[in-house]
């Protein structure tokens, strides 16, 4: 075989080589997008949603829990209309204005309950105790006030809450990301 034709054959393997490693390159990179697509949308992005109606909530002055229910997505899977959580919902006297508390312990994660005598929250985990207003009992474990959350009244009465997870046992109200 001479030096010519060695040259063309090496350069049609060469070509045939290239032209297979993009045509695999096209499926390839289409699957890593589709497997990677979970780790690039933003997480934690908090957004008001709706909690309960604001003629639902008494104007007593006495927190009321309330379920926090929204559509999921986990990694791939779908959840629609799930409980992600609750808040605690508070209405003074004749106002339209609503105090919104997340029923998450800020010490340890765990459910504030509310006692039994109506006067203050505690945490059963590890006693943490709060007033009716979200506010630290001393001596308690937990290093934060109960954490508020954002809370308006829509126009057609609906109260809806911006719903944030926050980290836990630490001083400072930072979103859990």
């Amino acid at each position: 075989m001479s030096h010519p034709e060695q040259r063309r054959g090496f350069l049609a393997k060469a070509f045939a080589v290239v032209c297979g490693g993009l045509a695999t390159m096209v499926p390839v990179g289409a699957g890593l997008w589709a497997f990677l697509d979970p780790l690039r949308r933003s997480a934690g992005v908090a957004k008001f949603l709706p909690v309960a109606e604001l003629a639902a909530i008494p104007d007593d002055g006495v927190p009321r829990q309330y379920p926090v229910i929204t559509d999921r997505v986990d990694a791939w899977t779908g959840f629609a209309a799930e409980p992600v959580g609750a808040v605690y919902l508070r209405r003074e006297k004749g106002a339209t204005e609503v105090q919104a508390l997340s029923a998450t312990c800020p010490h340890a994660g765990c459910f504030v309950e509310m006692e039994p005598t109506g006067r203050c929250f505690r945490c059963p985990c590890h006693n943490s105790t709060f007033t009716l207003d979200g506010g630290i009992v001393a001596p308690s474990p937990s290093p934060r006030a109960m954490d508020a959350l954002d809370c308006r009244v829509g126009k057609n009465g609906e109260v809806e809450v911006k719903w944030q997870k926050f980290r836990a046992g630490i001083a400072g109200k930072e979103v859990q990301g």
